[in-house]
């Protein structure tokens, strides 16, 4: 693994861009489908999976539990999972979570099936992280808690219920997060009666992820039916196919697609499925309002934008279904011409870093204007003149290092702490970055 200077000077874009980025495979959909064969009683190979640290802490977790991840010895995104011949999850055993939230609120929920107790633990950020949600639904199928330090957080040891059948109705808050409502899903797959699950918050954030896991748990077999908050699981035995393709990551495309706007010039992403359950499925739209020229050719799956180096502001923009793209749009409205106000994204503060803060706070460092809103984040234009060079912290935060990577494309002078945190999700974004800004540097 190469060894990337700290801080990381951010390159400036010295020509308009004509570049055509690969981007790798989705994360979301990755984890999601690790569980799910993990959940399944043959074995199942992914070919496009996501070879990052959430990825790889995800499957060092299963591996506690007694999940064999077999990965390709001349494709190493190709990945074969082989679940437990029993069925039954070993314990007595320590998952280590990192600080990605797939594996500490997907993972716990697979606890319910261990034949032990299991402990969980995590990166000291993950102890900031909300995750009493998840066990709330846990201890009302059974399961018991023993924190280890504040009641809600990492680290804490799940003893499993000793009865894993009957009908339950369970009652969770997941405003905070829909990783709470998701893992919960994943999990009721399994369970031998029907589940329901109710969420009692008053808002939901990224429903388009509620969706996914829907979807995916459909590709496997299951069921899962929704109406007015509740989700209804029957009891039905999952299995995904024995070969499954990963999307590319669509939210992962964002800062390469927004390069174009910045720096001006034009981005390809190719493998921009015609349809999909990612919630950066909607950046196309989101690009269109900052004033983008996008275009999709369904023939080729080839995602186009065109910028011209200038930036309209965009207004109101409501962020609910895809609050993960905020930090990448964040950028855009910092160097754009008129004000951008970012709603329906409160929940950006219990993400890996209190997002709304660290963006207002990294704008503000380097010349720029934000405030932080009850539900998300007001940004307003400065002249670019305006904006000045800075070490740009991250916060182990892989979105913000994106963020801070695009301010840098236009600003001289920009340090990126940390920028390999964006292996988290993105194996060789420097390598990425680098080779965007060079292609097309000959034309």
């Amino acid at each position: 693994m190469t060894t990337l200077p700290d801080p990381w000077p951010a390159p400036q874009a010295q020509h308009p861009l004509n570049a055509t980025v690969d981007v790798p495979g989705s994360k979301s959909l990755s984890n999601r489908y690790i569980i799910l064969a993990a959940l399944g009683s043959q074995p199942v190979c992914l070919e496009g999976l996501l070879r990052s640290r959430d990825t790889e802490l995800m499957m060092a977790a299963l591996d506690q539990l007694g999940v064999r991840c077999e990965i390709d010895s001349t494709v190493e995104t190709t990945v074969t999972v082989y679940p437990p011949q029993d069925g039954i999850f070993t314990g007595n055993c320590t998952v280590y979570c990192g600080l990605a939230g797939t594996v500490m609120r997907f993972v716990t929920a697979l606890a319910l099936y261990a034949d032990a107790p299991v402990r969980f633990d995590g990166d000291t950020q993950a102890y900031k992280r909300p995750m009493k949600p998840v066990l709330d639904g846990l201890e009302q199928l059974g399961a018991q808690i023993e924190y280890e330090g504040a009641e809600g957080f990492l680290p804490f040891t799940i003893t499993p219920p000793r009865a894993r059948e009957g009908q339950h109705h369970i009652r969770i808050d997941s405003s905070q997060s829909s990783q709470f409502i998701s893992g919960l899903l994943l999990a009721a797959a399994k369970w031998s009666d029907t589940l329901e699950i109710e969420h009692t918050g008053d808002t939901l954030p990224s429903m388009p992820h509620i969706r996914m896991t829907m979807d995916d748990i459909s590709r496997a077999g299951g069921q899962v039916l929704y109406h007015e908050a509740v989700w209804t699981v029957p009891s039905h035995e999952v299995q995904l196919a024995h070969t499954v393709v990963v999307e590319p990551d669509l939210s992962n495309a964002a800062p390469f697609l927004c390069a174009a706007l910045i720096a001006g010039g034009t981005v390809r992403v190719p493998r921009w499925p015609v349809q999909s359950t990612q919630p950066g499925a909607l950046l196309p739209d989101y690009l269109r309002s900052f004033g983008a020229q996008v275009q999709y050719d369904s023939s080729t799956q080839i995602l186009t934008v065109h910028g011209s180096g200038t930036i309209d502001g965009a207004g109101e923009l409501d962020l609910s279904p895809a609050g993960e793209i905020a930090p990448t749009l964040a950028a855009l409205a910092a160097v754009a011409q008129s004000d951008s106000t970012f709603t329906g994204i409160a929940h950006l503060r219990g993400h890996e870093t209190d997002r709304l803060a660290a963006l207002t706070t990294e704008i503000q460092r380097c010349g720029g204007s934000a405030q932080e809103t009850q539900d998300g984040l007001a940004i307003h234009a400065v002249k670019r003149f305006a904006l000045h060079g800075a070490v740009m912290e991250t916060y182990a935060d892989h979105r913000m290092a994106t963020f801070a990577a695009l301010i840098g494309l236009i600003v001289p002078g920009i340090d990126v702490v940390n920028v390999a945190t964006t292996r988290k999700t993105i194996p060789d974004f420097v390598g990425l970055w680098t080779a965007m800004l060079e292609e097309g540097s000959n034309d």
